[in-house]
């Protein structure tokens, strides 16, 4: 069983954010902060909506390359978006759909992230340990993404879309 994802990464976000609102400092530094501080991932990233599209495409992230475009409703990332729901997924083999972006992941979380009542994309994170992420990681990075969120400035929903 992997470590715990640590909840001092809220605490951490918060202040490492404070005073910025820029949309992809802060999600570079998100993704940089998740990715180093948590065991047993190869992904951290977001996917962010293009209503026009109506896809998700690749936002700042780390790790392996990634998948650029995502079809709402495809594979674990578009599926947690359009059902606006946090998906833990023990095994991403056995997901319907799912898109094999890095062929060495195993289990995947996805976060959908909103804003004033509107989706804005989502946080993803893999691993290539089955079953990596458990109850307690999935509590403490949905407070690590309510955290970040705050830290948006919502007049990016509207350049977005």
């Amino acid at each position: 069983m992997s470590e715990p994802i640590n909840s001092i990464i809220v605490e951490q976000i918060d202040a490492l954010l404070f005073n910025e609102t820029n949309l992809i400092a802060n999600l570079s530094n998100a993704s940089a902060l998740l990715y180093s501080e948590t065991k047993d991932v190869n992904w951290c990233g977001f996917y962010l909506f293009d209503s026009k599209k109506d896809e998700l495409f690749l936002g700042p992230f780390q790790g392996n390359v990634a998948c650029m475009h995502i079809k709402n409703g495809s594979g674990v990332c578009g599926t947690a978006f359009k059902e606006n729901k946090v998906l833990r997924v023990e095994n991403v083999h056995e997901f319907p759909g799912h898109i094999a972006c890095d062929s060495a992941s195993n289990s995947e979380i996805v976060l959908p992230l909103m804003m004033d009542n509107q989706l804005l994309g989502v946080l993803d994170i893999d691993s290539p340990i089955l079953n990596r992420f458990s109850e307690d990681d999935e509590a403490t990075l949905i407070k690590f993404r309510d955290a970040l969120v705050k830290h948006i400035d919502s007049s990016v929903l509207s350049a977005l879309n």
